[in-house]
C-alpha cells in the first residue's frame, strides 16, 4: 500500500523527534526517571499535533526509552543515562578473524576486471557474443509461453532442473553431438563454471590431484586450487592433451573437441588411453565442451563421453556460445552411479537454477528453434572466421601463425617478430591506442615464465564483432605492431 505524502511527512517528523529524545537521553540531559513534556506541550514546541508526538513517545516506549502510566507523564526509563563518549574502536586486522583454508585459497586469485571505462575502437575479447544475433523474437514466445502456464502455486524445483528441460536436451545431445543418456543422468547447472566447482567438491579433498591442459582454462585450474587440490598439468600439443605417464589423480579436466585456448582435437589413441588411465586409477573426467556446435574445416567430432564403458566421463555442455553466457545455463551428463551425489550438491548450493529460463529453453528446444538458431550463427560465425583470417594473412602475412581456427569461436595467433617475454607489453601500447587484445601467456597457469612460449600469442575472439570491425581490429594491430617494432619493443622507452 502507498502512504499518502502527508502520511510520510508525519512518520518523518517522528522521526526527527525520536531521535532528539534519544540523543538528549544519551547525552545526559534527561537523567533516568526525568519526566518528559506533555504531548500537548511538546507538540506546540514542535509546531506539529498532538497525534504525532504521541507516536513519537509510544515508540520510544516500545524500544524502552520511555516509561509510561495511566495519567502521568511519560518518564526516562530506569537504568537509562548518560552514556560517556566511547574511544574509537580499532579496526580488528583480516588475521584476528582469518578466513577458512578455501577463503584464504580464494585471496591468491585476481578478479576479472570491470567493464573498461574507455571506449575501444575494436575489442578481441574471446567468450562475447553478438547481442545482434540474439533471437529475441524467439526467445520472448518462448519466455511468454513459459509464463502463461501458470502453475497453482510457486515452489522450489527439482535440484538437477526442469524435466521438460533434461528431457529436451537429451534429444538435443543425441541429435547434435551422438550422445546417448537418459534425462536423469542430466543435471542442469548456472553456467559450466557452476558444473566444475560441484565437480570439484565432490572429487577432490585437500591435497589430492586432479589433472589438466597446459595451457588451459584458467577458471578450471582456479576452482581445482580452491578446493585444496594439487594440479598437475599436461602438455598440448597437434594431438591434444598428452596423455602418455599421466599421474595418478582423482580428475582430469579436459577440451577434447576444441582444445582452449589452441584449437587441437584429442587423437583417437590419446581418447583411449585417457579412458584406460581413469578405469585404471578410479578416476574421473570432465569433457568440457564447451564449443561443439561450431565446425568450420573439420567434421564433428564426437564427445568422450560416447566411447565410455565404463561410467568415468562427466560431459559438461554450455548454452554460453549459441545463445548467451548472460543466461547461466550449462548441463552436466552424469554417469548413473554420481547422479544422487550430484542432485544433492546441487541442492546445497542454491536449490536448482532459474525455473523460467529453464522452461523456456526446453520450448526452444522442443520447437526446433533452438536448432534453427545454431544453424544460423553457425553460418553468421563462419562468416566472421573467414573475415579475421583473410585479414590476417592481408594486413600481417608471415608475421603470424594462425592456429585452432578450424572450430570455436576464437583463433590463437602467434606473432612470429615479437618474443614471449614482450606480450603484455604488446597489449598494454594496443590498449591505448583502442584496440582490445588478450595474451595466450596467462593461461600457462602452472609454467614459469621461463618455460612459456617462445613468442607472444594472442587469443582472438571474433563472435561480437561484424567484419568491418574485424578488419579495422586487424589493420590496428599492424600498425601497433609496425610501432612496436620501431620501437624495438619496451626496452628502448
Amino acid at each position: 500500500m502507498t502512504m499518502e505524502p502527508e502520511a510520510l511527512a508525519s512518520e518523518r517528523i517522528t522521526q526527527k523527534i525520536c531521535a532528539a529524545i534519544k540523543g538528549q537521553i544519551a547525552s545526559g540531559l534527561l537523567a533516568p526517571g526525568a519526566k518528559l513534556p506533555s504531548t500537548r506541550s511538546l507538540a506546540g514546541e514542535w509546531g506539529v499535533s498532538r497525534t504525532t508526538v504521541t507516536a513519537a513517545y509510544d515508540q520510544l516506549t516500545a524500544e524502552g526509552y520511555l516509561e509510561t502510566r495511566q495519567g502521568a507523564r511519560a518518564q526516562v526509563a530506569r537504568g537509562l543515562g548518560h552514556s560517556p563518549a566511547q574511544p574509537e574502536r580499532p579496526i580488528l586486522q583480516a588475521s584476528h578473524h582469518p578466513l577458512s583454508a578455501f577463503g584464504q585459497r580464494l585471496e591468491g586469485f585476481a578478479l576479472p576486471p570491470t567493464a573498461s571505462v574507455e571506449r575501444l575502437v575494436t575489442d578481441f575479447r574471446y567468450g562475447d557474443l553478438s547481442a545482434a544475433d540474439f533471437p529475441m523474437l524467439a526467445w520472448r514466445k518462448a519466455v511468454t509461453g513459459a509464463l502463461l502456464r501458470r502453475r497453482p502455486r510457486l515452489r522450489y524445483d527439482d535440484p538437477c532442473g526442469a524435466s521438460t528441460l533434461r528431457a529436451a536436451l537429451q534429444g538435443y545431445l543425441w541429435r547434435a553431438r551422438g550422445l546417448r543418456c537418459k534425462p536423469e543422468q542430466i543435471i542442469v547447472v548456472n553456467g559450466s563454471q557452476q558444473g566444475l566447482d560441484l565437480c570439484a567438491r565432490l572429487f577432490l579433498d585437500r591435497g589430492e590431484r586432479a589433472v589438466m591442459e597446459e595451457p588451459g582454462y584458467n577458471l578450471a585450474h582456479q576452482v581445482f586450487v580452491a578446493a585444496g587440490a594439487e594440479v598437475a598439468c599436461a602438455t598440448v600439443d597437434g594431438e591434444g592433451m598428452q596423455t602418455q605417464g599421466l599421474p595418478a589423480a582423482r580428475l582430469a579436466y579436459v577440451t577434447p573437441s576444441h582444445q582452449f585456448p589452441l584449437g587441437s582435437v584429442m587423437s583417437a589413441r590419446r581418447r583411449r588411453e585417457l579412458l584406460a588411465w581413469a578405469q585404471g586409477g578410479s578416476a574421473y573426467v570432465i569433457e568440457d565442451d564447451y564449443d561443439s556446435e561450431y565446425r568450420f574445416d573439420i567434421a564433428p567430432i564426437p564427445p568422450l563421453q560416447t566411447l565410455d564403458d565404463a561410467g568415468r566421463v562427466i560431459y559438461l555442455g554450455t548454452i554460453s556460445k549459441t545463445l548467451s553466457p548472460t543466461l547461466r545455463l550449462g548441463y552436466l551428463v552424469v554417469p548413473p552411479a554420481l547422479l544422487t551425489a550430484f542432485a544433492k550438491a546441487k541442492r546445497l548450493t542454491d536449490r536448482h537454477a532459474p525455473s523460467l529460463e529453464q522452461e523456456a529453453l526446453a520450448d526452444l528446444i522442443e520447437s526446433g528453434a533452438y536448432e534453427r538458431h545454431v544453424r544460423r550463427v553457425r553460418r553468421r560465425n563462419g562468416e566472421r572466421r573467414a573475415a579475421l583470417l583473410e585479414a590476417l594473412s592481408a594486413a600481417l602475412g608471415d608475421a603470424v601463425t594462425v592456429v585452432g581456427a578450424d572450430a570455436g569461436l576464437h583463433v590463437v595467433a602467434w606473432l612470429n617478430q615479437v618474443p614471449g617475454a614482450q606480450e603484455e607489453a604488446l597489449v598494454a601500447r594496443a590498449r591505448a591506442a583502442g584496440l582490445g587484445l588478450y595474451p595466450v601467456g596467462p593461461l600457462y597457469a602452472a609454467a614459469s615464465m621461463a618455460d612459456r612460449p617462445r613468442l607472444a600469442g594472442l587469443v582472438i575472439g571474433y563472435a561480437s564483432l561484424d567484419e568491418q570491425d574485424i578488419k579495422q581490429g586487424v589493420e590496428m594491430l599492424k600498425k601497433v605492431l609496425e610501432g612496436f617494432a620501431a620501437e624495438g619493443g619496451p626496452s628502448r622507452r
